[in-house]
């Protein structure tokens, strides 16, 4: 049986394996800084406090682990016998801004590529495309596919096809972020994320740039 002290031995495993603090691991999986800080681990008056089942599970998304490899840094790692902890999974910088900004000139080259200046910088793991990008999703035009503060990652170079979430943008500066229903070489067909929402058609000419929605933090 998991103890108290084991849950809270592998979150600071888990974030020291990716190179983060308690509180950039809470953030990295879109939680309050707060969460797993240790004057949080115990109330008090001595209580024990646990975290939520739902906050390990972001977490462990938002640093490609599984729950195996989260289970297997619980341990208190005396032992003779203990097991090496499993490697990392590569990390890579990817350029990030706000969805909002996405539709502002200077951010993206003709090809739907990062350019200019204004970009920060985030660290994925599994991200191969050298060209790939995040944006920070505000609002609830997504919901409940995409919720305010989750972050996806967009690689223009990947290739679309029906089915797959993707982001587009207009020659008239507009980004959406929809699902592909169909393509032709006259128009594009995309289905709203948010029933809500409207779905879209969309004239090829009018289009400047589709980019496949690879992975989202959430």
């Amino acid at each position: 049986m998991l103890k108290h002290a084991d849950i809270w031995r592998a979150i600071d495993r888990l974030a020291q394996r990716h190179g983060l603090s308690a509180s950039g691991l809470a953030k990295r999986g879109g939680l309050d800084p707060t969460t797993f800080n240790k004057s949080k681990r115990m109330t008090p008056d001595g209580k024990l406090r646990w975290p939520s089942t739902e906050s390990i599970a972001k977490v462990l998304e938002a640093t490609g682990s599984s729950f195996t490899d989260f289970v297997g840094m619980t341990g208190d790692g005396g032992g003779a016998g203990d097991a090496p902890l499993p490697p990392p999974p590569s990390l890579r910088r990817v350029p990030v801004i706000g969805y909002a900004q996405a539709g502002n000139d200077g951010y993206f080259d003709d090809a739907g590529y990062p350019a200019g200046n204004g970009w920060d910088e985030l660290e994925f793991p599994h991200v191969t495309d050298d060209h790939a990008y995040a944006l920070e999703v505000s609002g609830d035009s997504m919901e409940p596919v995409y919720r305010d503060g989750d972050v996806i990652i967009i690689s223009p170079a990947a290739s679309v096809r029906r089915g797959d979430r993707v982001v587009v943008r207009t020659r008239d500066g507009e980004v959406m972020a929809k699902q592909l229903a169909r393509q032709t070489a006259n128009r594009l067909e995309l289905t709203s994320l948010n029933r809500a929402h409207p779905d879209r058609s969309l004239a090829m000419g009018d289009v400047a740039w589709i980019a496949r929605i690879m992975w989202a933090s959430q």
